[in-house]
């Protein structure tokens, strides 16, 4: 089978958290395919990943301890690179927020969830793409569900949609300058996130876990439950020249869950 390879040996990328799930996944796709990089999550284990990663790849990667929505702390980290080539903006927050749950704990949820994938994302672009020129990539995470919804889940449907009307603005304002931006609309990824997700949804309909997965893949014109590093080819190539040609586009990755 033909297998398609990218070379970033010349570029320097940046990817949002990227310490685990399908963040860490892309980071080893560019490792592996040469490229600086530069992987940030709110924790120490951002560190850990980064030396695991080159020690796997022998690839430059650094690990940077920072939260998304610390505007001032994004100033310094992205502030202090010399150029960005490529952006991913992959960090994002996944919890339950039922509209009818009592208490001011839903709504700080609520709240943690936009700062994180609206406000980091854009915090994080906007200081990024001081360092772009033309050439430049920005990707965005997404989700199938910035597309549709599902019960419980408002917050986090609502970043995401955000997500790809930001994605599609920047596309268009970006565009004179030579940077393309798109968004990948990952469906069932096996990370922690979608995990706890998918035990809030069983939870809440009385079923097994197993059972409730079952019924969700069987959804997908392909099937089985992607990992992480399942993810890497697309936003390889969205990163690439390959793409130069691409951009204000929603590229699901999904098994075929949503069509059209």
């Amino acid at each position: 089978m033909a297998q398609v390879t990218y070379d970033f040996s010349a570029k320097t990328v940046l990817i949002t958290g990227a310490s685990r799930g399908i963040g860490l996944g892309v980071a080893r796709g560019f490792a592996q395919a040469g490229a600086d990089l530069h992987i940030l999550a709110t924790t120490d284990a951002v560190k850990q990943a980064a030396q695991d990663l080159c020690d796997e790849t022998g690839a430059s990667v650094t690990g940077h301890v920072c939260d998304i929505t610390d505007r001032s702390r994004v100033a310094e980290v992205v502030g202090s690179f010399d150029r960005i080539d490529v952006l991913i903006n992959n960090a994002g927050f996944e919890r339950p927020t039922p509209i009818l749950e009592d208490g001011d704990a839903v709504e700080e949820t609520f709240r943690r969830i936009i700062d994180i994938n609206v406000m980091g994302t854009y915090f994080v672009t906007r200081e990024a793409v001081r360092k772009m020129s033309a050439g430049g990539k920005i990707v965005i995470t997404s989700s199938i569900w910035g597309q549709t919804a599902v019960a419980d889940m408002s917050a986090y449907c609502a970043s995401k949609h955000a997500n790809i009307g930001f994605m599609r603005a920047l596309a268009q304002e970006l565009g004179p300058e030579g940077i393309n931006v798109n968004a990948v609309c990952p469906g069932w990824v096996k990370t922690d996130a979608a995990m706890n997700s998918l035990r809030h949804m069983a939870a809440e309909t009385g079923r097994e876990n197993s059972e409730l997965l079952v019924e969700i893949l069987s959804a997908q014109a392909l099937g089985g439950l992607m990992e992480p590093d399942d993810m890497i080819g697309t936003y390889l190539f969205l990163a690439s020249d390959a793409a130069a040609n691409v951009t204000g586009q929603t590229l699901n990755v999904d098994r075929g869950e949503l069509m059209g």
